[in-house]
């Protein structure tokens, strides 16, 4: 346990080392991208919470995901327009 980690009231962790049960999700749309050595799977999904983009990132077996709320999909895509917006004017640096 890290040091300001305290146990919940609850009790523990109902899936720690066991598989989650099947969520109720439906997939409406899915894209895979290869860029290098890294896969990005885009997949727009739907539960009862509601709709979100779920991007996962596969980097020779290893996987990160992130989830974006579909609420904040107008927001994530201005703040990436602007990254590539500023990737494509600034120099890259060599050395």
């Amino acid at each position: 346990m890290i040091s300001n980690e305290r146990p919940s009231p609850f009790g523990g962790r109902p899936y720690q080392g066991q598989p989650r049960p099947p969520s109720n999700e439906d997939t409406l749309k899915s894209e895979r991208v290869q860029i290098e050595r890294k896969t990005f799977v885009f997949a727009l999904k739907e539960n009862p919470r509601g709709r979100f983009l779920r991007i996962t990132e596969d980097v020779g077996g290893r996987r990160d995901t992130i989830i974006i709320p579909s609420t904040g999909l107008e927001d994530f895509k201005k703040v990436l327009d602007e990254m590539v917006k500023a990737s494509k004017e600034m120099p890259q640096k060599t050395g």
